[in-house]
């Protein structure tokens, strides 16, 4: 029951009613028996420094942050853990005596399925289609597993150079290059590791892949293919790189797992992560 007492925590993103963060975080406090509930907040661009503010006026407690702010909240906080500094992008906040912090756990949440694969990442090639947000936080990831090399494609040659640009003083992409789409057909057979952070074959465009059924036949059979979409269950870009051998990873886990220690900085406790996930499985009825 929500009463006078109960503690709040929350998501803030434009749109936010398809978030499943509620779900998992809902169930996680549940099943803690904690006084407390998370919520969604829907917050417009022009209004998130007021809604910060607000947010410190009714003494929420933390809250997650989507699209389209993560990178437009980092002037808004009063400190910015190294790692967010480096990724461009904060993700998770929590309100101290002092004001808000900022951090990323979606490196942490993108590593952890790939902790079950006994890689030899030194060795790997690291193609990861897009170049937003949820980009930046795979490159980190990768930079962290000491891939041999990270290549990330994407179709605007503006948008690629200033991706690039962003990383020269940052120890995390030495590796790191960047390619037009058209490159992809030659170089994604030299890819142990396949990563989508582009919105194509999310719902409602579920018959959509970024990588067509031929080039996903240039993909090594031993490669690992990663989607970040989670729904639908999976993806058409999952389905094709399961028929040509490849390991397939849905985004579910990542969610799980960032959300997991996003709520161990709020709740200063280990969170039942299983509990995360099977609500999650439940809900999307997977």
């Amino acid at each position: 029951m929500i009463t006078g007492k109960t503690k709040l925590l929350g998501v803030i993103g434009d749109p936010i009613e398809h978030s499943l963060s509620p779900v998992m975080h809902n169930a996680a406090i549940n099943n803690l028996g904690l006084d407390y509930v998370y919520l969604p907040f829907p917050i417009k661009p022009e209004d998130l420094p007021a809604a910060i503010s607000g947010f410190a006026a009714i003494g929420l407690t933390g809250f997650s942050v989507t699209i389209p702010h993560k990178q437009a909240i980092i002037p808004l906080l009063t400190e910015v853990s190294p790692i967010a500094k480096e990724i461009g992008a904060v993700n998770t906040v929590w309100r101290t005596e002092t004001g808000w912090n900022g951090t990323n756990t979606d490196v942490e949440g993108f590593l952890a399925p790939l902790k079950n694969y006994n890689q030899n990442w030194h060795q790997t090639t690291a193609l990861i289609l897009g170049y937003g947000g949820a980009a930046r936080a795979v490159v980190a990831a990768c930079a962290q597993l000491n891939c041999a090399k990270i290549q990330v494609f994407g179709r605007d040659t503006q948008k690629l150079k200033a991706f690039q640009n962003s990383w020269q003083n940052s120890q995390l992409a030495v590796n790191l290059s960047v390619h037009n789409w058209q490159e992809l057909s030659d170089l994604i057979g030299e890819s142990n590791l396949l990563v989508n952070t582009t919105p194509v074959g999310m719902y409602p465009h579920v018959d959509e892949s970024p990588v067509s059924a031929e080039l996903m036949g240039k993909l090594p059979g031993n490669a690992i293919a990663y989607d970040l979409i989670y729904t639908p269950n999976p993806t058409k870009f999952l389905q094709l790189a399961k028929e040509h051998g490849a390991e397939a990873i849905d985004g579910l886990e990542m969610l799980v797992q960032q959300g997991a220690a996003a709520l161990q900085i709020w709740l200063k406790q280990q969170p039942p992560v299983n509990i995360m996930r099977q609500s999650l499985r439940q809900y999307l009825q997977i």
